[in-house]
């Protein structure tokens, strides 16, 4: 791993620009982002001060990326299983009743955070189409990254984790830890044999609001922190770098490097009983 760098006070753009770029972020990058910006303190102008760093940081020809999923319309995630715990049936069925289809434009993603947020509304944004793990971007590359992104898989080849994979994205940790990593999940499809289960939402064809269930590689990022600190250990010089910004422990990964290491991780560390 390279020798970690140090930025400990962010409270204008022109900082934590200056924090992001010696992390390692440079001009034309594709970066997919996870932050907590509790974590980093306090910036100027909030999420979109960061936002605005982010793109100074990255350049013109940069593209920033973020996870825009909206667990909320789903009755099979975890999100609905916290929310109707302890609810009669009628509560139940008037939360179901209560849960929008998902619309690109429109659909917040209030679990993914500030950040997330303000990439998705920010002018220019895309977003892609599917109804659970859609992803929003800024920059020039949006549009190819997002593109194609199949309603059944969430995270897999018709993603646009496949398609960050072939554009040698890197992935910043900006005050979160590896538990958040989902560039790891292209590595649950990646390992042979995923165990696959069946997934619900809220969906509008054609503007008629319905229930559309479909199966894909059951997600499981419970041993994501053990995962990522093994391929910190392992990693090869540049795949990791290390740094504060403000103060945030932050990462800088190469996401291929990340995907591979994770693949055959999983392979070995996740065998499944047999017979």
């Amino acid at each position: 791993m390279d020798d970690a760098t140090e930025v400990t006070e962010v409270s204008d753009g022109a900082r934590l620009t200056a924090a992001l770029t010696a992390l390692g972020v440079r001009p034309g990058d594709v970066l997919l982002v996870h932050a907590s910006l509790r974590t980093v303190g306090p910036v100027a102008g909030g999420a979109r001060g960061v936002l605005a760093a982010l793109r100074r940081a990255a350049g013109p020809e940069g593209t920033v990326v973020v996870p825009s999923f909206t667990p909320e319309n789903s009755d099979t995630s975890p999100h609905y299983r916290a929310r109707v715990r302890g609810l009669d049936a009628g509560a139940v069925e008037a939360v179901r009743a209560s849960m929008e289809p998902y619309d690109p434009s429109l659909t917040p993603a209030p679990s993914m955070g500030a950040l997330a947020e303000a990439v998705r509304t920010a002018a220019g944004a895309g977003r892609s189409a599917h109804p659970q793990t859609s992803f929003a971007a800024l920059g020039p590359g949006a549009g190819r990254l997002l593109a194609g992104h199949r309603p059944d898989c969430h995270l897999g080849e018709d993603s646009p984790l496949a398609r960050l994979y072939e554009a040698d994205a890197r992935i910043l940790l900006l005050g979160t830890g590896y538990a958040t990593c989902t560039a790891f999940h292209l590595g649950e499809y990646r390992a042979p044999g995923p165990p696959r289960r069946a997934y619900r939402c809220v969906v509008a064809p054609g503007g008629v609001r319905r229930w559309w269930e479909y199966e894909d590689v059951a997600l499981d990022d419970g041993d994501f922190a053990a995962l990522g600190a093994a391929f910190e250990e392992a990693a090869a010089e540049g795949d990791v770098r290390a740094g504060r910004v403000g103060a945030a422990e932050c990462r800088l990964l190469r996401l291929r490097a990340a995907v591979d290491f994770a693949a055959l991780w999983l392979t070995e560390h996740r065998r499944r009983p047999l017979g």
